[in-house]
């Protein structure tokens, strides 16, 4: 029954390239949430009436983020290429996509990161302060925290947004789910590799949706 519907579909081939699109995206979601966090953070401290305001360090940390955030991901592949084969070593597989996936998302998410500190409550940063609350407590005890909820919000749209990447990747020899729809698939005229992959690619981002929603809940404390 199953070779009838899905003539052309190889199972291992199916769950090797599955493998490859969930390593791409949990590597490259590990590293943009540490960096689009790093990142938000430094354009909240540093902005107009932040802790440590210098509007000069926000300005250039805005600006490099809007530029590598409105790069369309296709053309950033194409000119992290040298940049990639330096760090890699090479520019196909799985882990030839990595460079160019961070920096893609983390901008993204770091935009995201500003806006969810700016929802924290001001009265509960100023009587933190007041209290006396070291720099490294204020940071992680109160604007992260308070903010969590938002902040895992944000990063599961990155996941979800990275999951798009990583197949657009794939069809530059990347490797995963948009390598197998785009090569076995679509150049092959086989679509029912297309479909599939298409489906394993929506399974993903609905698992991703469910936890993240899950996970917000739990943390938001209204």
């Amino acid at each position: 029954m199953f070779e009838q519907l899905f003539p052309h579909l190889q199972p291992a081939q199916l769950w090797a390239a599955t493998g490859q699109t969930l390593y791409m995206t949990a590597v490259s979601g590990v590293l943009t949430f540490i960096l689009g966090i790093a990142l938000g953070l430094a354009l909240f401290l540093t902005a107009r009436g932040g802790l440590f305001q210098r509007p000069t360090v926000y300005s250039v940390i805005s600006v490099l983020v809007n530029v590598f955030r409105s790069i369309p991901f296709i053309i950033l592949i194409v000119l992290l290429i040298p940049f990639t084969k330096v760090l890699i070593g090479t520019i196909l597989g799985a882990n030839a996509a990595l460079p160019a996936l961070i920096v893609g998302a983390a901008p993204f998410y770091a935009r995201l990161v500003e806006m969810a500190l700016r929802e924290v409550d001001k009265g509960v940063i100023e009587a933190s302060r007041a209290m006396g609350a070291r720099v490294g407590t204020l940071i992680f005890r109160v604007l992260l925290a308070e903010s969590s909820p938002a902040l895992v919000s944000g990063i599961t749209v990155t996941l979800i947004a990275l999951v798009s990447y990583s197949a657009m990747a794939g069809v530059i020899c990347a490797g995963g789910l948009g390598n197998l729809a785009y090569l076995e698939g679509f150049q092959r005229n086989h679509n029912d590799v297309t479909l599939v992959a298409t489906v394993m690619i929506l399974l993903i981002v609905f698992v991703i949706q469910l936890l993240g929603d899950v996970i917000t809940s739990l943390l938001d404390k209204r």
